[in-house]
């Protein structure tokens, strides 16, 4: 229920338990009244503070706690009280608290029947049962009492984060207070602090929820959610005040006064300690090639990695999702047709209505027409000529009384003063501004006012010139920034409207921003103005022969008001002289305002209601308008009500949140009466929540003279202007209304008194009726505005001579809303008259009286409910408001996510807020709004004090929030996301069809229609001189003798110098030393670790290691720096690799045995370890000669993406084959060279580095990628310099040049750095081609003469390290688009360039000589057909003979080596690559003038997300999750229990971390329709990646579960 309260537990104060209002005599009700006010006033003397300034800051902001002791305690009041009660309690003892609110209810509802005469009398003070805070908090705490037992995980922030957090305490008070709608503001406790009956409620469970502070039945019941476990424990910042919280609750209400005016207790000392270590580790991102699970002898790792699926049995994260998994296991919402049928093209199913959701019953309505507008003689012909009348005749008589913020009056404008003063401007501006001899302004022309809001005379007069010189004038607010929220729409509404001229005050002129030549600043979007002073000296008399034209109203433009829309747009909206002068006559005859009456204003006289009744309507009457400055009312809330008094005001105009504003603040004003007040217009009465003030503000000033009677609320909108107001008594109208109407009714839009639902029910007030002259219905919102029925919420159109006549310059908007012509069921229109849309959403209830439920800038419509967001709003202010909201601060409003609204709330928290606290109350409007609105919460977010966007007057600039909120640039400081609960429309999840068995596919070499998958490299073709040797260490040693002093390597340090070379003969020569003193100690077949640098040690190492007949296994040195992560890898692969020898220099043997090594792993068990810096110059005695070239050459060890460590044994055969393949497709001769920039320890890197020169005889120049680091052009400089026609390097080479020297190419091109000479530039990958990357490299270096044809990249894996190479010849690497929703269900479907959900595929270079490869399905192992997506396998020559050991996972890969299809070909022997990918047949040709086969790779099988049984490449999702915010610098997501985690790294300042929880939650979603279970945001570099360039997501989904990534924050989404 949604019953909008003002004062928090007002109705506590006075009522034990909510019946027994009822039952109490009138005496003992005003004497609880009395001691009520006792227990405030004593409340309100103890915040005295001495200074002004702080006494503004204590009671005004609202935003100081209760303080501890007062002159009448707690205690005494509760004594006094009970003494009272007493003869009262027993009669209502034993009820039964849930029929007490269906006694009031049911009173209540009877309000709203007709003919129900309950609420007749208001004077006999019936208001009493007010509907209000009782309700709300009470159905908010029976809300919360269903979820008590629901635990949700606490989202992780570091320690560093939270210091950030409260570093925000010690903003300034705030300079604009709270919220426009501030009839938000329930401070709950401020008057009221009664202890709730045990009756009623459950003690309290956590001290901070302490009856003291809270008497709300919402603080004692609702509040007992216990702490999480599991949860890291928030150090509170402020612990001296926190460590008191549990003496006692007078201690807590103190600290908590205390957090409040100590603010420098707040700031502890940010903690650097953690940060600078991990700064050294992490500045560059680790390159990691460590392993899952690491090796068994280290013991002390492998203890965190105990349960089966490999999760650390102590984990906290772990102990958190798995909260989080309980929290989701949950039934969700009823299950309605929510998903959408996949049928492919995934079309969301339009939610199908619930049958059973209320329908409207009612006959039609018929349009309500107000009475009469009388004409009266006397009345002016237009404005002008009423104030020409009142400026002769009266011109003594006060007209506007503007005060200081002291609340004394400034200046008395006469009707004289007012008269003369604006004839000398309007004189002024037609007569002595000119440019180039041409007068500035035309009658009719457009100008600017800018005025601040305490200077009410100069608008006054400017307005009045204005109109006087027949300009048009366009109030609007004062810009105070350059970056005012809204200001860059109000430039681009002044533009439109062709505005030249802006008039302001001498005060005002000066202080707006300046640019450096001294004029006004020109404002963002704003056109150029002239700014012109209107105070005295500036305008001329005018001359006695002129006179302003003073003419009958006529249809012309009046003036221009701007409002701004739901989306943030601005518009002006134009109002006629006639309709301005038809609507203060309406306004005169609604109010019964007669001549040289007194009306106190408190709203903004530039617009709205403050503009209609304390600027015109005030004139055409001669009434007299005491305006009371925002600035004032910030200092002094009573100040409204002190003015009343003094002058006797008759009217007062007024918003709901200054009634509430002042019974916070009213102290010793015993001497104050309202008597003289004859109408106290509530101009925001339309406001749902409005009525709990008016209730309340009744309650209190009642005693003050006064009349319940008196209390006008009305309803207006910027277009329509007044539609309705409560008239006063003496008009004998009928009593006002109240309804109590079910949520769940109107959320389907149909009116129904509330019986069942308890909870759910919102209360209204009527806005009395329509305005004179005016004819209402009720429309539609949606589509053909047909006439609503008699019991359906509908928008209230008006049809009257006195609203807006359209939105300057926008004529299709304009027909929409000023040009409606509402029409009947059967579509027949019911007038021919124009009706206007007012943007309220209401109905017509008994005796013709309007209500109003909401408007539509705030309504969502969410799975087709509609729901209002101000009564979302009110239910989470109902949640221990005092407690968190700063000021009542809170936007609610709605964003589309995935084709439906989705609700999002935004509070500004307290200061002193702790981190518990704030997730403890989060949780707890979640499940409030969800039991009441019965809607979820998409996202709720909190933000520190004073930092959401303000409206100008206070407020919050919801648009601005929502614009801040989608584009990451909240900071909020604290987030919790909601997607499970409130996204029920994704598509269905996948039901795997059986395949069609295999007889019925293959034809020939069709399979079900299509030419079956394979394709071929072109034949091996004839040996060549060096091919007839069947072992690689035979070609160096012929190569030795034939050519000894041709030049194999060339090695470059950083410097771009040469630090080594080798010819044949050198290498030849160290390979023998290596192999003489390998022959003494070791046998042949033992496996030998190189362990080495990248250089030439290792290649010279690696031949010495065939020459004496061992198996090299070549492996990466550790990291100095970073021994922890590094050391156990290496250590591993020795055991694995069942090394007997480890060779390396004497830097890195130093190293491995090291005491630092020692905290790694165990140095004891390492096998024999030579170095090989000084090997004596002997000849071994005679070379190894294999028995066959099957046999085991060398094995190579990588750690694969998903973290498998896997050594697979290459043979002699095959590493030839190898050889010889690469040698063809690059065309290698002797008298080529090649760069190679990668790193030499396996796969095709290995291959380059250490066999293909010394197969084919050319010079390799190598770049260890390493040496980038420090000099990133090094590689291209290498390239350039040695006129190299063939390069290979790594994605992250790749990377580093495109990132270090993207601007730098002019420098590079200074030093003569020349590309041109590049043919093919690959890149060595064992994943789909990164073409984003590939296409920005190209782009970036075509400066420097690179050919936008030369990059392309390889394709090789574990089983086949090289299956494509781009190679010399052959067509250019083709492009294709796929879509990614058919990618999900494992099929192709192609796709035009830039159609939605398309993926651009690259092909991986031309297959290798020898190669032949096809498209098997993964799950039957048959033959695919062309463009069909499935398995690559792949057979060949140089394919691996299998695995040597696959650490942890032997039986599954046994299948990997020597698989044949199950249909078709039965007989080759394939190897399954676990790569999906599909080969499409071209257009192009290749060399042998066949067409074309073009092999696309998706991704790793083993990498694939399974989903929603739907199959996600992470790459995808990570795609589009750094593509949604700027600061997001890389991503990696895995999958944990099911639920998908989203890791990214920030690059930008920690406030940003919590903003990327929600657009992370919505890209995913919308892109993928996945639902992010958590998302952990990180610094940069703390993702691994291996040497490859690739991410090495296992690695890190460990470290996650292990708690070892220190997250900078991790949000649990529910």
């Amino acid at each position: 229920m949604a019953e909008r309260t003002s004062t928090g537990l007002l109705t506590m104060m006075l009522e034990p338990t909510p019946a027994v209002a009822m039952t109490l005599p009138a005496e003992v009700r005003e004497k609880l009244a009395e001691l009520e006010l006792e227990l405030s006033e004593g409340r309100r003397k103890e915040t005295k503070e001495p200074t002004s300034c702080a006494y503004r800051q204590a009671f005004y902001t609202m935003e100081q706690e209760v303080p501890g002791n007062w002159d009448i305690t707690q205690k005494g009041y509760e004594k006094k009280r009970g003494k009272l009660l007493a003869p009262y309690i027993p009669q209502i003892q034993g009820v039964d608290p849930s029929l007490q609110i269906d006694n009031r209810i049911q009173a209540s509802s009877q309000a709203v029947l007709p003919g129900s005469k309950h609420n007749k009398s208001r004077a006999a003070n019936t208001r009493d049962e007010r509907f209000r805070s009782d309700l709300h908090t009470e159905a908010v705490q029976a809300a919360l009492a269903k979820y008590k037992e629901r635990k949700m995980p606490m989202p992780s922030k570091r320690r560093s984060v939270l210091v950030q957090s409260s570093v925000e305490a010690c903003t300034p008070p705030d300079t604009s207070s709270a919220s426009e709608d501030e009839g938000s503001l329930r401070r709950q406790g401020r008057l009221a602090t009664s202890t709730p009956y045990q009756g009623h409620g459950h003690p309290a469970v956590e001290h901070w929820f302490n009856r003291v502070i809270q008497g709300s039945s919402t603080s004692s019941s609702a509040s007992s959610t216990s702490s999480h476990p599991g949860g890291r424990s928030v150090t509170t910042t402020n612990t001296t005040v926190h460590a008191a919280l549990n003496a006692n609750a007078a201690a807590t209400a103190l600290a908590d006064l205390m957090a409040h005016t100590q603010l420098d207790n707040h700031s502890a000392p940010p903690d650097v300690t953690g940060l600078s270590e991990r700064s050294l580790i992490h500045a560059e991102r680790p390159q990691v090639a460590s392993v899952r699970g690491v090796s068994r002898g280290c013991n002390h790792h492998t203890s965190v990695m105990e349960t089966a699926d490999g999760v650390p049995v102590n984990s906290r994260v772990s102990s958190k999702i798995q909260q989080l998994l309980n929290t989701l296991k949950r039934p969700k919402r009823p299950p309605l047709r929510e998903f959408f049928v996949d049928d492919f093209e995934e079309l969301l199913d339009v939610q199908q209505p619930d049958p059973n959701q209320p329908k409207p019953e009612g006959q039609q309505m018929s349009p309500l027409e107000g009475e009469l507008l009388g004409v009266a003689n006397k009345w002016p012909p237009s404005l002008p000529a009423a104030l020409q009348r009142w400026g002769t005749t009266h011109p003594k008589s006060p007209c506007l009384t503007g005060l200081d913020n002291a609340g004394k009056p400034v200046y008395t404008l006469t009707y004289g003063k007012l008269w003369t003063r604006s004839q000398k401007l309007a004189y002024t501006l037609l007569n002595k501004l000119s440019t180039r001899n041409e007068p500035l302004l035309m009658p009719g022309d457009r100008v600017a006012l800018v005025f601040p809001n305490n200077d009410p005379v100069m608008f006054m007069v400017a307005f009045y010139g204005c109109l006087l010189a027949e300009l048009v004038p366009v109030p609007i607010e004062v810009p105070l920034t350059r970056k005012d929220a809204g200001s860059q729409q109000i430039g681009f509404l002044l533009g439109s409207c062709g505005v030249t001229l802006a008039l302001t005050t001498d005060a005002c002129q000066k202080g707006l921003p300046k640019a450096q030549t001294g004029e006004v600043a020109t404002f963002k979007g704003w056109p150029r103005l002239l700014w012109f002073v209107t105070d005295g000296k500036h305008v001329v008399k005018p001359p006695k022969e002129w006179h302003p034209p003073v003419r009958e109203a006529s249809n012309d433009i009046a003036y221009i008001e701007y409002k701004t829309s739901k989306e943030g747009s601005t518009m002006g909206i134009t109002v006629s002289h006639s309709a301005m002068l038809a609507h203060c006559h309406a306004l005169t005859q609604a109010c019964g305002y007669t001549e040289a009456e007194t009306i106190t204003n408190v709203l903004d006289f530039k617009r709205e209601a403050g503009l209609w009744h304390g600027v015109l309507t005030s004139v055409m009457n001669r009434m007299h308008v005491i305006s009371i400055p925002y600035s004032l009312m910030k200092v002094n809330p009573l100040s409204w009500i002190q003015k009343v008094h003094t002058y006797k005001a008759r009217v007062a105009v007024v918003k709901s949140r200054d009634m509430h504003w002042s019974l916070l603040a009213q102290r010793d004003q015993r001497d104050i009466s309202l008597s003289s007040l004859r109408m106290l217009i509530v101009a925001d009465g339309a406001n749902p929540w409005s009525i709990s003030s008016c209730d309340a503000f009744l309650n209190v000033f009642q005693a003050r003279g006064l009349r319940p009677e008196v209390i006008c609320p009305c309803a207006s909108s910027s277009e329509a202007m007044t539609v309705a107001i409560r008239r006063p008594p003496e008009m004998g109208v009928p009593p006002p209304g109240k309804a109590v109407l079910s949520m769940g009714g109107l959320s389907h839009s149909v009116i129904r008194v509330d019986t069942e639902e308890k909870l759910s029910v919102l209360t209204v007030q009527d806005v009395g009726q329509v305005m004179p002259g005016a004819v209402v219905c009720v429309v539609r919102v949606e589509g053909t505005p047909y006439l609503c029925q008699t019991d359906e919420v509908g928008e209230i159109c008006v049809s009257s001579g006195s609203t807006g006549v359209a939105y300057y310059g926008l004529p299709g908007m304009t027909k929409n809303i000023f040009e409606t012509i509402p029409v009947t069921s059967s579509g027949i229109p019911i007038s021919d008259r124009h009706f206007t849309r007012t943007s309220l959403l209401g109905f017509v209830g008994p005796d013709s009286l309007v209500f109003i439920v909401g408007k539509m800038e705030g309504l969502m419509v969410v799975s087709g409910r509609r729901h209002n967001a101000d009564d979302v709003v009110a239910t989470a202010l109902a949640v221990e408001p005092m407690k968190f909201v700063y000021r009542g601060r809170i936007a609610v409003f709605s964003v589309s996510v995935l084709h439906d609204e989705r609700i999002v709330v935004v509070a500004e928290q307290r200061p002193d807020a702790s981190e518990e606290d704030s997730f403890q109350w989060m949780s707890r409007v979640l499940q409030a709004i969800d039991s009441i609105h019965q809607v979820g919460v998409y996202c709720l977010a909190l933000v520190p004090a004073n930092t959401l966007p303000k409206a100008p007057l206070g407020g919050i600039h919801i648009s601005e929030t929502k614009q801040r909120f989608l584009e990451g640039a909240l900071h909020p400081c604290n987030v919790l996301m909601c997607p499970h609960t409130c996204v029920t429309n994704l598509p269905k999840p996948r039901q795997k069809q059986p395949e069609v068995g295999p007889a019925s596919m293959i034809v020939g070499n069709l399979v079900a229609g299509k030419r079956i998958a394979q394709a071929c490299g072109r034949d091996v073709g004839q040996l060549e001189d060096n091919d007839q040797f069947l072992y690689i260490q035979d070609v160096l040693q012929w190569r030795a003798q034939a050519t000894p002093d041709h030049p194999l390597f060339l090695v470059l340090n950083a410097k771009g110098t040469v630090a080594s070379t080798a010819s044949c003969l050198q290498l030849h020569k160290r390979a023998e030393r290596v192999a003489a003193a390998l022959m003494g100690r070791l046998n042949t077949g033992d496996h030998v670790a190189l362990v080495y640098p990248p250089g030439i040690d290792l290649i010279a190492t690696f031949y010495g290691c065939l020459y004496a007949g061992c198996v090299p296994v070549t492996v990466r040195p550790p990291h100095p720096q970073n021994l922890a992560t590094t050391l156990p890898t290496v250590k591993m692969i020795v055991e694995v690799s069942k090394s007997v020898c480890i060779l390396t220099t004497q830097a890195i043997m130093k190293l491995l045995k090291s005491k630092e090594a020692a905290a790694a792993v165990d140095i004891k068990s390492w096998p024999m370890v030579l170095d090989t810096d000084d090997l004596p110059r002997k000849k071994s005695p005679q070379m190894y000669k294999p028995p066959t070239p099957e046999m085991l050459a060398y094995l190579d060890f990588s750690v694969s993406t998903t973290g498998i460590l896997a050594g697979v044994k290459m043979s002699h055969a095959a590493t030839s084959a190898l050889c010889r393949s690469i040698k063809l497709q690059c065309e290698l001769y002797p008298s080529r060279q090649i760069a190679i920039c990668l790193d030499p320890y396996c796969g095709l890197g290995f291959a380059l580095w250490c066999l293909c020169s010394v197969y084919s005889g050319h010079q390799s120049i190598l770049v260890p990628p390493l040496e980038l680091e420090s000099n990133a052009s090094l590689w291209l400089a290498a390239v350039s310099q040695y006129k190299v026609r063939v390069t290979f390097c790594s994605y992250s080479v790749m990377e580093m040049c495109t990132k270090g020297l993207g601007s730098q190419t002019e420098a590079l091109r200074l030093r003569n750095v020349n590309l041109s000479c590049v043919r093919t530039c690959m890149v060595v990958a064992e994943e789909r081609p990164r073409i984003a990357l590939t296409q920005s490299f190209s782009k970036i270096f075509k400066d420097l003469g690179l050919s936008p044809r030369a990059v392309s990249t390889t394709f090789g894996c574990r089983v086949n390290v090289a299956i494509c190479l781009q190679g010399t010849a052959g067509p250019d690497p083709t492009t294709v688009y796929v879509d990614m929703r058919a990618l999900r269900h494992d099929r192709v479907r192609l796709v035009e360039r830039g159609s939605p959900h398309s993926l651009p595929l690259m092909e991986s270079g031309k297959i290798l000589p020898g190669v032949k490869v096809i498209i098997a399905n993964t799950e039957t192992k048959g033959p695919l057909g062309d463009s069909h997506l499935g398995e690559v396998w792949v057979s060949s020559p140089h394919n691996a003979t299998g695995y040597y050991t696959v650490y942890g996972e032997e039986a599954l890969h046994a299948d990997h080596f020597n698989t044949k299809l199950s249909f078709g070909d039965t007989q080759t022997v394939w190897a399954r690559t676990g790569y999906l990918g599909f080969l499409r047949r071209t257009e192009l040709t290749d060399a042998s003038g066949e067409r074309h086969d073009a092999l696309y790779v998706v991704g790793s099988l083993d990498e694939t997300l399974e989903l929603r049984g739907m199959r996600y490449h992470p790459i995808d999702i990570e795609t589009s999750v750094i593509r949604s915010h700027k600061s997001i610098a890389e991503c990696a997501v895995f999958t944990w229990t099911n639920l998908l985690v989203v890791v990214v790294e920030l690059e930008g300042s920690e406030q940003e971390a919590l903003d990327l929880v929600a657009l992370v939650t919505n890209v995913v979603l919308e892109e993928h329709y996945l639902i992010v279970g958590v998302v952990v945001v990180v610094d940069p570099g703390v993702i691994p990646i291996n040497s490859r360039g690739e991410k090495q997501r296992m690695h890190l989904r460990d470290g996650f579960l292990a708690d070892q990534l220190d997250p900078i924050y991790v949000a649990y989404n529910m």
